[in-house]
């Protein structure tokens, strides 16, 4: 089995980027070729059009976790018991939808100056549930996002089956105002076709050392050559070790998904709207599920803490996951139907706020979106830009005020206690999944 990202190969491959060979120089170095870097390297372009920038990706641009997700953009979370209308929390999730609607912004802003074609929907999607228990509270739910400008209404029973058409899903609450959908793949590609000819890419470029030299900025070592440069913004999510950065607090979640061929057939076409859809679960251990344009389904109700990528043989094991999964949803699907399935990783914290940080003079990174990357992950690129320039701004002030990752024990207690609550969380969601 091959681990072919449905999104990459719909999308097409972009033109592969040479390596880093012998000695560059910079004014900007950016670490990381996902939505994170791409975007910084963006705003970087528009500030500074006649400075040099170096971008490295360690593998291909573009074809990491910012292609992998499931397309979800995040303005809206549901909040949770603590975060509702009249509870202390409420302040809290006031700031985190300030930044998740500024968030998503970026993305449309990015998407009109660049002309991308993601199959862009502000339509909405659901936060839906099998077991009612798993959403209670769906009045002061729907309540609490209205008070921060969502649109929100709840669906149940046959009204929500005819909208997903399945009776699976007993109960949701449909959140537009800000949230969409959108072809991930499409959309970092987009940012990387994008990219002025000042910024130079070199993939398969994986830095080895990142070094100060006082007074003259910073040296990026790859197997085949180096940087030099005065600023650095590293961009990798939960891989930030990799480049020397040690307690950032993150940390990557696997996870794997599928989409199927088109489902063409005249059942697929009466049950199925040409609109398509999106549901999330309630539960961290739940399933995702999309009906993609051209009546595909995509699913991903697998996520596990892991030290090792998983291999074929792993990976046909949750395609069977996946396949169970379609077919309590909708009877009648095969193991035929599925095209392509593959994994992916998630940028994690303990505390679910991202690691934004001055790490030194000159060195800037920012980890950790928690689920949220395409969006949250647009907007880090450019405040981690006005970041490292000195530039205040209360949207900036927000960001800062609740990046607060959380401690992580020393390895290996921490592998053993989060492989125990990954296991937990999947056990918990069993009848979402």
């Amino acid at each position: 089995m091959n681990n072919h990202c449905g999104w990459i190969a719909l999308a097409g491959e972009l033109p592969q980027r040479p390596s880093l060979q012998g000695i560059d120089k910079a004014d900007w170095l950016i670490i990381g070729g996902g939505i994170t870097g791409l975007s910084a390297a963006h705003a970087l372009a528009r500030r500074f059009p006649s400075q040099r920038i170096v971008l490295l990706e360690r593998q291909r641009v573009a074809q990491g976790a910012s292609a992998r997700n499931s397309g979800f953009v995040v303005s809206h979370e549901l909040p949770g018991a603590g975060e509702l209308i009249g509870t202390p929390g409420f302040s809290g999730y006031q700031v985190a939808s300030r930044i998740g609607v500024a968030a998503g912004n970026e993305v449309r802003q990015q998407i009109q100056a660049l002309a991308i074609d993601c199959e862009l929907s502000d339509h909405g999607y659901h936060f839906a549930v099998h077991e009612p228990a798993h959403l209670q509270q769906a009045e002061q739910a729907l309540e609490t996002l209205r008070a921060v400008g969502a649109q929100a209404s709840y669906h149940e029973g046959e009204a929500l089956q005819r909208r997903l058409g399945t009776a699976f899903y007993s109960r949701a609450i449909h959140c537009a105002g800000g949230n969409g959908l959108m072809q991930p793949a499409r959309y970092v590609k987009g940012l990387a076709d994008g990219l002025p000819e000042q910024v130079k890419v070199f993939e398969q470029s994986a830095v080895t050392d990142l070094r100060r030299r006082p007074g003259k900025g910073w040296t990026a070592r790859t197997e085949a050559g180096e940087v030099e440069a005065r600023q650095v913004l590293a961009c990798v999510g939960a891989f930030l070790p990799r480049v020397g950065l040690k307690r950032s607090g993150t940390f990557p979640l696997e996870l794997s998904a599928s989409i199927t061929r088109p489902l063409t057939g005249a059942h697929w076409q009466q049950l199925f709207n040409d609109q398509g859809w999106g549901v999330l679960s309630t539960l961290p251990g739940g399933c995702t599920l999309r009906l993609l344009p051209g009546r595909r389904l995509l699913i991903r109700n697998t996520v596990e803490y892991r030290q090792h990528d998983i291999d074929n043989r792993g990976l046909a094991v949750r395609q069977g996951a996946h396949l169970q999964g379609l077919q309590k949803r909708f009877p009648g699907i095969t193991a035929q139907d599925l095209q392509y399935t593959w994994t992916g990783h998630l940028s994690g914290t303990r505390t679910g706020e991202p690691y934004f940080a001055r790490v030194a003079d000159g060195l800037h990174a920012v980890a950790g979106c928690n689920g949220s990357g395409v969006a949250r992950g647009a907007l880090w690129g450019r405040l981690l830009v006005e970041m490292a320039l000195g530039i205040d701004s209360p949207l900036l002030g927000d960001v800062l005020a609740q990046a607060s990752p959380g401690y992580l024990p020393p390895r290996p207690f921490f592998d053993l206690g989060a492989k125990v609550r990954m296991a937990w969380e999947v056990r918990r969601a069993r009848l979402e999944r």
